[in-house]
């Protein structure tokens, strides 16, 4: 496996169990904090992703999208998820009243869809992770930004 950083590591096609299964390991082995992007088109897989994570951490209540909300929070014992779904963003100036640098801190996983309309309202991130539609599944690139995201990635074996 290649684990040099910013170097794109592909894997898939994916079906959603697959994705799941995938998800679920990383989050076992992840530690905070640790920061992900999801990028990738409506419907490729983002949201799944974050729920897949949340029961890989253990988490065994209900998991929505806050595409409406813009944030949902989930504490997992002294850990807790910050879930952002940004696509409703106009303007990145709308995400200073989350106050996410007052939520995020060395507990905390961040997982953020539709990042590029933050515009330097979020901290940047470890690992990178865009969603491609391939047929009925999802081909995932990864990119590695920190050496907390490299050691995501070699955990789960990518």
């Amino acid at each position: 496996m290649d684990t040099s950083l910013n170097k794109p590591l592909a894997v898939g096609p994916l079906n959603e169990s697959e994705l799941q299964l995938l998800t679920s390991r990383l989050a076992s082995r992840a530690d905070p904090p640790l920061v992900i992007y999801l990028k990738g088109h409506l419907g490729a897989g983002k949201t799944t992703f974050a729920r897949a994570f949340l029961r890989g951490l253990g988490y065994p209540g209900p998991v929505k999208s806050p595409t409406y909300g813009l944030m949902e929070s989930y504490a997992i014992g002294d850990r807790q998820v910050l879930h952002l779904d940004l696509y409703r963003i106009i303007e990145s100036g709308e995400l200073e009243f989350l106050g996410i640098s007052d939520l995020f801190d060395s507990n905390t996983y961040l997982l953020v869809e539709w990042p590029e309309k933050a515009d330097g309202f979020l901290p940047p991130p470890d690992l990178t992770i865009e969603f491609i539609h391939d047929g009925a599944g999802r081909r995932l690139a990864w990119y590695a930004h920190s050496s907390s995201g490299n050691a995501v990635c070699q955990s789960v074996q990518i």
